[in-house]
């Protein structure tokens, strides 16, 4: 029965209505294998394997915009199909332009997507579905059988996991790519054109450049996912046939949100480490220990395997990714489980396990994924700087996020959750040459706009999302704010899921946004 998939509250679905009136190109190598073909834009039908490729239609040349006209002159190479258990899945890459406002610069960049269908259905005619990850900086899955959301997506629609650019094979942004550019302004001027205005760009050329005809799709969007769906639905809503939202509803309204988005973050931090500690309460003392152990060492830390510090501050980032996703507090128990070396040898030194230290820093990830770190915050920027928002947010809580004077007072010591501190450019080795061009984002003011509110106030596409009760990353107070902005979306609010609500139940919760769109699911 449905009431026993919750935990405390049934799922309400709400129906919100706001009145009307309120890189670089392709590498030689690459070109010439034989996996992988260009698609001329001005072809009429090329074959590849057992599918088709449609060419957008011809149109004269006064009535284009500039994006399908970009879509006309982009490089486009697709290769052959290949499967995993239940799908079969197809590679393509796009030549895009760094910068969009300027594409006549000359400046591109790669950006990949790969097509998924059902096996047996590669020529079947299905309409396209867009799928726009988390993050920012985090690459689209890789399918390695049919399953979750994607394998029931795949029943009706024909689904494009999009490497957001600087991610993936999209001309992958990392600490050793990003040391090609020697200066921090010119590395800020790059980083400037990975935002969400420049990925709906992106997709925009891609759809005008796969989907036959040139027709809308539906997008998928997961978290930072949704924050782009809402500038595609802003700027460009004539390329899209529907919308779901995972836990992607963005704050509106204000030139740089991340200061209410941090003090609303934090308080629903607070809520989570409270509830993990009352589930694990063995672990204050663990924690507790960990936390003297590091201040008391020399230099206030242990040394990690790649060269950082695990400090005491460092520690509390476990509840990134510990607090706030299912099955989240077990694995951080789990962990702390084994933050010790046993003693072998009668006597021996007491110290943290070689294990606990790799795995802190496999948790964190930013060494592999620095645009999270350096563009975190700029999503919340329109016209305003950050200033390093959830730094200062932080001093404003005073001593209840000190994991020292929480260990000398014998309270329990707070993880925190989404929030980037200026150490992470300290003590994490991959970003120390990232440092002074994180200090540069963080003080930028003319970040261009990513929502148009009149434009969502007036919407037309049908929109469906999910909101998650007991969201740590993005509030459900704000996400129903900013739903009301939104004319005709339609919110399921449940508390049966977390953020990861699109990993741990994806085929329902796909199903049921499904249905809110196509009538199956009334409106009270």
């Amino acid at each position: 029965m449905a009431a026993a998939r919750l935990r405390c509250a049934a799922a309400i679905a709400i129906a919100t209505a706001v009145p009307a009136a309120a890189a670089l190109p392709l590498p030689l190598a690459l070109r010439r294998h034989r996996a992988f073909r260009r698609v001329p834009a001005a072809a009429v039908c090329l074959r590849f394997s057992s599918c088709r490729i449609p060419a957008p239609p011809r149109r004269a040349a006064a009535a284009m915009s500039s994006l399908a006209a970009a879509a006309q002159r982009t490089e486009h190479e697709a290769g052959a199909w290949f499967a995993v258990p239940g799908l079969s899945l197809r590679d393509h890459r796009f030549a895009v332009p760094l910068d969009h406002s300027s594409p006549d610069r000359g400046d591109t960049i790669t950006v990949f997507a790969r097509e998924v269908v059902a096996a047996g259905k590669e020529d079947v005619s299905l309409p396209y579905l867009l799928y726009l990850q988390g993050g920012p900086g985090f690459e689209s899955p890789r399918p390695t059988e049919a399953g979750g959301w994607l394998k029931k997506a795949c029943e009706d629609h024909r689904v494009v996991l999009l490497d957001q650019r600087g991610t993936g094979l999209s001309t992958p942004l990392t600490p050793s790519s990003l040391s090609q550019i020697t200066s921090p302004a010119k590395q800020v001027e790059y980083l400037k054109h990975f935002r969400a205005d420049n990925i709906v760009k992106d997709a925009e050329i891609i759809r005008l450049r796969l989907v036959p005809d040139a027709k809308p799709w539906t997008v998928l969007g997961q978290s930072y996912g949704g924050f782009c769906a809402v500038t595609y639905l802003s700027f460009a809503p004539e390329g899209l046939k529907s919308v779901l939202l995972t836990g992607g509803l963005p704050p509106l309204g204000e030139p740089c949100t991340a200061d209410t988005v941090y003090r609303a973050c934090f308080k629903q931090v607070q809520q989570q480490n409270e509830k993990y500690y009352k589930r694990y309460p063995q672990d204050i003392e663990v924690v507790h220990e960990v936390v003297r152990y590091l201040s008391e060492s020399e230099g206030g830390g242990v040394l990690l395997p790649s060269g950082g510090r695990l400090t005491p501050k460092m520690l509390q980032c476990l509840g990134l990714s510990g607090l706030g996703s299912g099955s989240g507090f077990e694995r951080l128990h789990y962990l702390l489980e084994r933050v010790w070396d046993p003693a072998l040898v009668a006597g021996a030194k007491k110290s943290i396990s070689y294990y606990f230290l790799k795995e802190f820093e496999m948790w964190l990830g930013f060494d592999q994924n620095p645009l999270y770190a350096l563009l975190h915050e700029s999503i919340y920027c329109e016209g305003s700087s950050s200033k390093w928002s959830a730094e200062k947010i932080h001093g404003e809580y005073g001593s209840l996020f000190d994991p020292i004077k929480a260990t000398e007072e014998g309270r329990a010591v707070y993880f925190t959750g989404e929030m980037v501190f200026p150490c992470l450019f300290d003590e994490i080795p991959a970003l120390r040459d990232l440092k002074e061009a994180a200090h540069l984002l963080a003080e930028k003011e003319d970040w261009p706009p990513l929502y148009d509110v009149s434009v969502l106030n007036n919407n037309k596409v049908p929109v469906a999302a999910a909101v998650y009760y007991e969201d740590m990353y993005v509030n459900f107070n704000i996400a129903k704010e900013t739903a009301s902005q939104i004319r005709g979306i339609r919110l399921w609010v449940t508390n049966e899921y977390m953020h990861s609500g699109i990993r741990d139940g994806g085929s329902h919760v796909f199903e049921h946004l499904m249905g809110l769109l196509n009538g199956k699911k009334p409106l009270f």
